[in-house]
């Protein structure tokens, strides 16, 4: 029997987060996010400003409707829209997914909110898809991003040289990282631990 939670994307909520699917409608939402830092402006991340916000979206949900990803708004526990992450390259076969298109306004960069966001996603992965492998990949120079992908405990499996393009043109360099299932229990008691200690710097 085929598991509905690679076709139904979920509604996943902390007490710091809540994750909700993305919507076409919420392109306004996800600007005033970005808004907070100018974050469109960072050239090692693609977080979509007033000219993207469009092609972004629809491309969201076009990986939506093709069964290989699933976006998610994220808000804070006071419910203003602070950011954008996602399910992506999701194979029901092996069965493995990515967490990545993470970004979030400057204002809970560092916070327990990432941390439980992460906690949140990882969880339903393993838990709910039954996922054997998860990935986190970032661009090689994104030292913020990589340091919190290490502080989860996942793998450092590598770098991808020259594996994709960025908007402004340059190939980037991709660090590659990866929890297994057998590892899953260990880091999801390392987040529990972080987030009853304050969750900060995640």
């Amino acid at each position: 029997m085929q598991n509905l939670h690679w076709s139904i994307p979920p509604i996943l909520e902390g007490a710091h987060v809540k994750l909700e699917p993305l919507q076409p409608g919420h392109g306004e939402e996800l600007l005033a996010a970005a808004a907070d830092g100018e974050l469109w402006n960072l050239w090692y991340t693609q977080v979509p400003g007033p000219e993207s916000i469009r092609a972004y979206l629809a491309r969201a949900m076009a990986d939506r409707e093709a069964g290989t990803a699933m976006p998610f708004l994220v808000r804070n526990a006071q419910g203003e829209p602070v950011g954008s992450t996602r399910f992506f390259r999701m194979d029901p076969v092996v069965p493995s997914l990515e967490v990545g298109f993470t970004w979030y306004s400057a204002r809970v960069q560092r916070t327990a909110l990432n941390t439980e966001a992460k906690r949140l996603l990882l969880g339903h992965a393993f838990d709910a898809m039954g996922c054997s492998v998860v990935e986190l990949r970032t661009h090689v120079m994104n030292h913020r991003s990589r340091t919190a992908i290490e502080r989860l405990g996942a793998h450092f499996d590598g770098i991808l040289r020259r594996q994709m393009r960025m908007p402004d043109g340059h190939l980037r360099d991709t660090a590659v990282y990866s929890i297994l299932d057998t590892e899953w229990p260990v880091v999801r008691r390392n987040l529990d631990f972080i987030l009853e200690h304050g969750g900060g710097r995640g």
